[in-house]
């Protein structure tokens, strides 16, 4: 396709996001983005789509929160359109009950693990799909092509995505290490755990595919030393040591946030419970942020009060 030829479009680096804006933290906002990837991870996965249409709907769906609140869509919304939208730009088009049956299973399941039983063992899950008639299939598919229809106009058509992976290959080539199997194990769960932030949008996938390599030869076993002279191994992909270190240290806050659910460059398909366990209580719609950020806005404030009523006691 021509558009692989074309630069991915980037947001620009130390401005607020419109979330940031309109009042939603950031621990909330990097949470809801890691969630609303997995989700797409996850459909993509039941669904059988290649990895370029589920790597390219994840790039999309973080774009899109850099011209648009979470307080205005819900991830879930925006994952639905990313996926249907980036099956049809990757020629690997995806039927939309497939895609709501998907999400519906996870919806399920995430309620399945997080239920409270009082029975031991727990009773095995068990899914029951939507009607095709049902109401809750139809206000899903309306959700659907709503939201590609707001992808596609709030990026302005600028829907070029140029994967990391390929790079990835090309890089590992030129260091040498196509044979080494952890390393390159652990570069593809990298770059997976890399479309679950921001940085996508921000950084050119070369410089992902750089932070990948980065981080796999320290973690690896035993470490893999890369020359660092006459030059750092680095300024051969054009990546500077201060970007390497800015995405890296993200991705780690990523891992600590999540509390183990999600495991350093570990290439899996499918994510364990402890994930859904940690994904509770995040809102996949507009309306639950909005709630939230009104409890903020609410403990903020009475937080203030006190301390002004503690000041005039004193």
């Amino acid at each position: 396709m021509a558009s692989r030829h074309l630069l991915n479009p980037l947001a620009p680096l130390g401005e607020p996001t419109p979330s940031s804006l309109d009042g939603v933290p950031d621990e909330l906002e990097r949470d809801l983005r890691a969630y609303g990837a997995i989700l797409i991870q996850q459909a993509g996965v039941m669904c059988e789509a290649p990895q370029s249409v589920v790597s390219t709907a994840q790039v999309l769906f973080q774009r899109f929160w850099f011209v648009t609140s979470l307080k205005h869509f819900g991830i879930r919304d925006i994952g639905l359109g990313a996926l249907f939208l980036s099956s049809k730009l990757e020629e690997s088009p995806l039927q939309i009950r497939a895609i709501i049956n998907a999400y519906h299973y996870l919806q399920e399941y995430s309620t399945y693990i997080n239920s409270p039983t009082t029975t031991s063992p727990s009773p095995p899950f068990r899914y029951t799909p939507m009607d095709y008639f049902a109401t809750a299939f139809y206000d899903m598919k309306d959700a659907l092509v709503v939201a590609e229809m707001q992808i596609l106009k709030r990026l302005g058509f600028m829907t070029q995505v140029q994967g990391p992976y390929g790079v990835l290959v090309n890089y590992l080539q030129v260091l040498e290490l196509v044979k080494e199997e952890e390393v390159v194990s652990r570069c593809w769960g990298f770059l997976n755990d890399l479309m679950q932030t921001p940085y996508p949008a921000l950084y050119p996938p070369t410089l992902l595919a750089t932070v990948a390599i980065y981080l796999s030869t320290r973690l690896c076993t035993p470490p893999i030393a890369l020359p660092l002279s006459p030059v750092p191994w680095w300024e051969l992909f054009d990546a500077t040591e201060d970007d390497i270190l800015d995405v890296s240290k993200g991705l780690l806050s990523l891992y600590k946030g999540w509390g183990g659910g999600l495991e350093p460059g570990k290439a899996s398909e499918k994510v364990g419970e402890s994930v859904w366990r940690r994904a509770k209580g995040l809102p996949v719609d507009k309306g639950g942020v909005r709630r939230l950020i009104i409890q903020a806005e609410a403990k903020s404030a009475a937080a203030v009060g006190n301390g002004e009523r503690s000041a005039e006691g004193s």
